[in-house]
């Protein structure tokens, strides 16, 4: 009986620690854009020194923003066209946007937007990357 009392705890220890991600996700901060309802399309320019990337996040202040179109374009040249076509509320983000290929460093995020969604004092919208 006392064996027993002892290997559950354990035995939750060995799942709990089996549950953990491989590696923990790290987000950066690639750049980021005050968005007014003059403009539809606006572009966030990230260095190469920034690295390589597995997925984007937007995240979004101040007010709600409509999006249409998301253009990744790499160093390389290629590039990804990730429909979001949803809209993010103030403080919110958008779910984290798969990119594809081998060579992922990120020269530019291309976003297209609804300008008229934004209201007088705008939006801060921000591109995250996960390494």
């Amino acid at each position: 009986m006392r064996r027993t009392r002892n290997a559950a705890p354990l035995l939750l220890l060995a799942l709990l620690l089996a549950a953990l991600p491989a590696r923990a996700e790290k987000w950066v901060l690639l750049g980021q854009r005050h968005v007014t309802d003059r403009a539809e399309r606006d572009t966030v320019e990230v260095t190469a020194s920034e690295g390589s990337f597995d997925a984007i996040q937007l995240r979004v202040k101040r007010s709600a923003v409509r999006f249409y179109d998301v253009t990744v374009v790499y160093g390389a040249g290629t590039s990804d066209d990730l429909e979001v076509k949803d809209v993010i509320p103030a403080g919110g983000r958008s779910r984290a946007l798969d990119l594809r290929g081998a060579n992922r460093f990120i020269k530019r995020v291309e976003l297209r937007y609804e300008a008229k969604t934004l209201g007088r004092r705008g939006a801060i919208v921000e591109v995250w990357g996960r390494r």
